[in-house]
């Protein structure tokens, strides 16, 4: 038995996230398990190292599947390309030790946001960006980013979440590039929901619908019904996951 790691990129407009669900909805695991269901000897149960909701994209999705098949892994990326959709892209596939595991090995995840910042809409992005047409104080959303590194109980981000909502973000960094928001999240974990809703808050801190200090507040005293508002998915990537320990150079 072997382990094959891939790493997925894929566009998540037309897939109902990322995990199988009970009603037979499109999803990028159920796609790719088809696909392995193809090549004699792979078992086709796949195990990410994030989930993505529907409409979120993913530039680089680490998982993995065990297999008794002959397909060096160096054609694996190749044959399972020949059998995905469009939307669906496999960009590595490398052999890994058998404890090596998709989810668990996982020392941090990073997420990226995309919010486009101008008056019209998008035709070309409009799956891949939250358009917003009001003006953003920017240094109001930087300042209250800042409040939502390091370790803290992040309730008030959560959506139905029963785990533990207590998560450390190792660095939030906003920039402001071609008439776009930027903003990326790079954390221990993420809770249901998490990301989303901090860019929603946030989004409200640049409308001045709030004060920075309001996310110390959520911070000390989590409670969802007082978060902001949950942003849309198409504007989210799952950028990378890290297997080493995060270090502030990276």
């Amino acid at each position: 038995m072997r382990r094959v790691k891939l790493i997925l990129e894929y566009d998540g407009t037309n897939f109902s996230g990322f995990q199988v669900q009970a009603r037979g909805e499109r999803t990028v695991q159920g796609v790719l398990e088809d696909a392995l269901r193809k090549i004699p000897g792979a078992k086709p149960r796949v195990v990410a190292a994030g989930r993505t909701d529907a409409g979120v994209h993913a530039l680089g999705m680490p998982v993995h599947y065990d297999t008794e098949d002959s397909v060096p892994v160096d054609k694996v990326r190749l044959a399972l390309n020949s059998l995905l959709p469009p939307d669906l892209r496999v960009l590595t596939a490398e052999e890994m030790p058998p404890e090596w595991h998709a989810r668990h090995s996982a020392r941090w995840r990073h997420y990226w946001y995309r919010v486009l910042n101008r008056s019209q809409p998008t035709a070309l992005e409009r799956n891949r960006v939250w358009w917003v047409p009001q003006p953003f104080d920017f240094p109001a959303i930087a300042a209250a980013a800042k409040l939502l590194e390091g370790k803290h109980d992040f309730g008030s981000f959560a959506n139905r979440e029963k785990r533990s909502t207590v998560r450390e973000l190792y660095r939030v960094l906003v920039e402001a590039s071609a008439g776009e928001l930027h903003l990326h999240f790079i954390g221990n974990g993420f809770v249901r929901g998490q990301v989303r809703a901090m860019v929603g808050t946030l989004v409200e801190v640049g409308l001045k619908k709030r004060n920075p200090a309001d996310i110390e507040r959520l911070l000390e005293n989590p409670n969802r019904a007082k978060g902001g508002i949950t942003a849309p998915p198409q504007g989210l990537y799952f950028v990378e996951a890290g297997y080493r320990e995060w270090e502030r150079s990276n």
